[in-house]
């Protein structure tokens, strides 16, 4: 399946290592590249997905691929897609319906198959409903909607997990053993872990170092 996929769910949930399952799994051979959306200004964030020619603006002392064209045959992960800004929407709607980027500063546009997966953690039906965000580039991007539930709503995978972080914390600090005692495991399913996945890892690593 080659269909563009909207990963949807609250920060720290793991969408971005969903991604990379996603690519890890599929049939293409190309490169894996990640960016998030939301740490980009509207000039770069059209530089660093599109690409830009030499002289484009000041700095652009040569020219250089954009994340389309360095995931060509791959996958590009867009993280944080809702804010994006209005004129890199279009721009991104054109490129994911054409199959082809215009680098800034350049006259003609560059061929790419590159599949594209996005993640975002805010409503992005109710981001449309005040002009924020495209619907047509909505509809473009969720022809396969996965919705990652956040870790309160995975009942023992919590324990699984953490068991997880535990065994990387033993490699990682080169111990010898790491186990959660039965009172450790009552507290883990017990807290409702509003920071998800990424709370439970950062958590686990300090009680691993607290425990040494």
């Amino acid at each position: 399946l080659d269909a563009p996929v909207l990963l949807l769910g609250e920060s720290g949930t793991g969408k971005d290592v969903i991604a990379r399952a996603i690519h890890a799994l599929s049939a293409r051979s190309g490169g894996y590249v990640a960016l998030n959306a939301g740490a980009l200004g509207e000039t770069l964030a059209d530089s660093e997905l599109f690409g830009h020619r030499r002289g484009a603006f000041t700095g652009a002392v040569q020219n250089r691929p954009g994340a389309f064209e360095l995931a060509n045959r791959g996958t590009l992960f867009l993280d944080e897609i809702a804010e994006l800004a209005p004129s890199i929407q279009v721009k991104l709607l054109r490129t994911v319906e054409d199959g082809e980027v215009r680098p800034l500063g350049s006259t003609s546009g560059v061929k790419v198959k590159t599949r594209i997966v996005t993640a975002t953690w805010a409503p992005l039906e109710q981001r449309i409903e005040q002009g924020e965000f495209r619907a047509d580039l909505f509809h473009r991007l969720s022809v396969f909607p996965l919705t990652v539930p956040p870790l309160r709503e995975r009942g023992d995978d919590v324990v699984l997990l953490a068991g997880f972080f535990c065994e990387q914390c033993r490699l990682r600090m080169g111990l010898s053993r790491v186990v959660l005692s039965p009172g450790a495991r009552s507290h883990l399913l017990s807290y409702d872990w509003p920071g998800n996945v990424r709370e439970l890892e950062h958590a686990i690593h300090r009680a691993v170092v607290l425990a040494r």
